[in-house]
């Protein structure tokens, strides 16, 4: 059934993820999930040199981690990592998990924060997360290559940031890949729902902040990024369309992009498994920056 058709209540079960884990109830997926991005970050921060903090704006929230490896190579990728949340929810403190199996691969990995709801708007969050990147590419000239992951929000983020005219920022980033993990491309099915109570999106900011609108911009400003749209197998029904219609979209509009269903996965676990060298994801993002 297309959202348009779906009451209330059926809409804000679909755009709750926690409802359809297989793995446990909804309160405790949640609180799992926090807790397992917390124990990766604390991991991640352990293993690699650290810088903490580093502001990419002036505002306070305008901070990102970063995580190096100890390697002498020059031959060194970058992957920023946008964290999920609902644009409400979680922050950059327990989004340095990934780094774990990337850092013995030689990898840096930069964890982006920004102001989540209700501090923060849709355009707000959307300038920061793209601000992050200018600052990254003109701090790290000397990287190999650049590369985006988002989780949920987070790769609906990421996707405004592959969706930027970067003509008023004066620096293209060459964003060689990106990883968009269950995420939310069409932002109007979720103005109805409780996701939009701290946000207060009208339909104008959902419609110019929908990646799904802005493909042409995707083309022109990233036509040369191999994009991977990753969703759960225990996702939602409609979180799985928003993944399955925008890959589409790409796809026909000529784009190198694939779509990855990963099995026995849910909202949660489809991100926080990427702490984990063997992981299916975490092995993709290997071999897209040539360090399987």
């Amino acid at each position: 059934m297309p959202w348009t058709e779906m009451k209330k209540d059926e809409l804000e079960k679909q755009y709750s993820p926690s409802c359809w884990s297989h793995r446990m109830s909804a309160d405790d997926v949640v609180k799992a999930h926090v807790t397992a991005l917390k124990e990766g970050t604390v991991r991640a921060r352990g293993l690699a040199q650290t810088l903490l903090n580093v502001p990419y704006g002036e505002g306070d929230g305008e901070k990102l981690d970063v995580y190096i490896p100890r390697t002498n190579s020059l031959d060194v990728p970058l992957v920023i990592y946008i964290h999920g949340g609902y644009w409400q929810f979680l922050s950059k403190e327990e989004s340095g998990f990934m780094a774990v199996p990337l850092i013995e691969k030689g990898v840096v990995v930069v964890a982006v924060g920004y102001d989540i709801a209700p501090k923060g708007n849709m355009d707000l969050m959307v300038s920061q997360v793209r601000k992050s990147v200018v600052s990254v590419v003109g701090q790290y000239s000397h990287i190999s290559g650049l590369y985006l992951c988002g989780h949920s929000a987070g790769a609906h983020l990421a996707a405004m940031v592959l969706s930027t005219d970067w003509s008023q920022y004066g620096i293209t980033p060459q964003i060689k890949g990106a990883f968009l993990v269950s995420g939310i491309y069409d932002l109007l099915p979720i103005l109805s729902t409780y996701v939009n109570d701290p946000l207060k999106m009208t339909q104008e900011v959902a419609v110019r902040n929908s990646p799904s609108k802005l493909v042409p911009q995707l083309k022109c400003s990233s036509s040369s990024c191999h994009i991977v749209v990753a969703v759960a197998e225990n996702d939602s029904p409609e979180f799985r369309t928003q993944s399955e219609e925008y890959y589409k979209t790409l796809e026909e509009a000529g784009l190198n992009v694939t779509l990855e269903h990963v099995a026995n996965t849910d909202h949660f676990n489809i991100i926080e498994r990427l702490v984990e060298g063997e992981y299916h994801l975490t092995k993709l993002l290997l071999k897209m920056m040539g360090k399987s």
